[in-house]
């Protein structure tokens, strides 16, 4: 290895011996212990650091091009790393180690197939991650990503308008990630960046109930949807008290019309039948089945899968009917509310919605009270006793 006086004069001016791909110049000076120039027979000049490891093996890491780097740079760069093999670091661990840390957008990767061996849609995950995550995240390691950070992102997205409730949901898809990467054992997920962030309370138990009036609104504005399947769906949510996605992923072979049941075999809590009311037959009946059809709402370009949405034409028949505050998930609630409302008590309430607990069903027992109240008023009216 040919010994020069390394400078930046020395760099623009070096060149390759004939015949040869590459020639390194190591400096001769004490200025910079280990540098050294790789000339290359294209024209290419790199700097290098060469030094002893604590176990006496000779290593050489990269500082940068020429062009890329000033000459201080060079030197600063090439002290930093002598020192620290002189007591006892490797700089090339070290740099090895960093570069080893994944992209959050190889975390989400991994992410998203775990969460396919298990979940039934990971539709919505997919959207998160691809809309609000990899955005701000995915071309960050993980070592980049703090709690600093993550609450600085959080705070954009409640300045662009996103509901507290999505932004919840946002903190624990990325929390998650970082869950599962430790669990793996991936550098970087250890402490979770979204630990001891602070999110505002919410009051999940929000309850709007369609009243008969509303309902009938509701009725004539999804009759005029360009969604044909949209009254049907909407039918069937009022008519049973289903959730959205269990409708939507049930199957033509678990539908027992003799029986008058839909079997579930993948609920929120666990596999059940929902009953039937003639009501809920009729629309059935209505469905245009197609041949070898596996759901009852397949999809349009897939006809394997099931539909996962209907926000776009939901959204525009409760403006129609001027119920923009109802959600999908209030038919829910409504369908509850109309069975109680008709002398139906909790606990078989509860069994037709599905819930595991009876706690679940508590929160329509007011409901149920105005029931009863009205039920004594009825026969107090027959004493006439003041």
């Amino acid at each position: 290895m040919p010994k020069a006086t390394l400078s930046p004069q020395f760099a623009m001016t070096a060149t390759c011996p004939e015949g040869k791909k590459k020639v390194d110049y190591y400096c001769c000076g004490r200025t910079c212990l280990g540098l050294v120039l790789e000339v290359r027979s294209s024209g290419g000049r790199t700097w290098y650091l060469r030094f002893t490891d604590k176990y006496g093996s000779l290593r050489q890491m990269k500082i940068g091009r020429v062009e890329d780097v000033t000459w201080d740079q060079v030197k600063k760069t090439a002290r930093k790393w002598r020192s620290e093999a002189v007591l006892g670091n490797d700089p090339a661990a070290q740099k090895a180690e960093a570069k080893a840390v994944l992209r959050y957008s190889e975390l989400a990767a991994r992410h998203i197939e775990e969460a396919r061996t298990y979940a039934r849609s990971i539709d919505n995950m997919d959207s998160n991650m691809r809309l609000h995550l990899l955005p701000r995240f995915g071309t960050m390691r993980l070592t980049e990503i703090d709690s600093r950070v993550v609450s600085q992102w959080l705070a954009e997205k409640r300045a662009q308008g996103l509901a507290e409730g999505t932004l919840v949901k946002l903190k624990a898809l990325l929390g998650r990630s970082f869950e599962l990467g430790a669990r793996w054992g991936l550098a970087g997920c250890i402490p979770n960046p979204t630990r001891g962030i602070k999110m505002p309370r919410l009051d999940n138990a929000r309850e709007r109930f369609l009243t008969v009036e509303e309902a009938a609104r509701l009725r004539e504005a999804v009759a005029k949807s360009r969604n044909k399947r949209l009254p049907i769906i909407v039918g069937l949510l009022l008519c049973t008290g289903m959730r959205l996605m269990e409708l939507l992923s049930a199957e033509w072979a678990n539908v027992d019309l003799e029986r008058r049941v839909l079997y579930l075999p993948k609920t929120k809590t666990k596999a059940r039948y929902v009953p039937l009311s003639q009501a809920a037959i009729g629309l059935i009946g209505q469905i245009k089945r197609k041949k070898d059809a596996r759901y009852l709402f397949p999809g349009r370009f897939d006809p394997k899968k099931h539909i996962t949405s209907i926000k776009h034409s939901w959204d525009a028949a409760r403006k129609e009917a001027g119920l923009s505050d109802v959600r999908l998930h209030d038919l829910r609630h409504s369908s509850a509310s109309l069975m109680i409302n008709s002398g139906i008590d909790l606990f078989t309430v509860g069994k037709v919605l599905g819930h595991s607990s009876y706690s679940s069903t508590q929160r329509y027992s007011h409901l149920a009270n105005d029931t009863l109240i009205a039920a004594v008023e009825a026969g107090s009216s027959k004493l006439n006793w003041k």
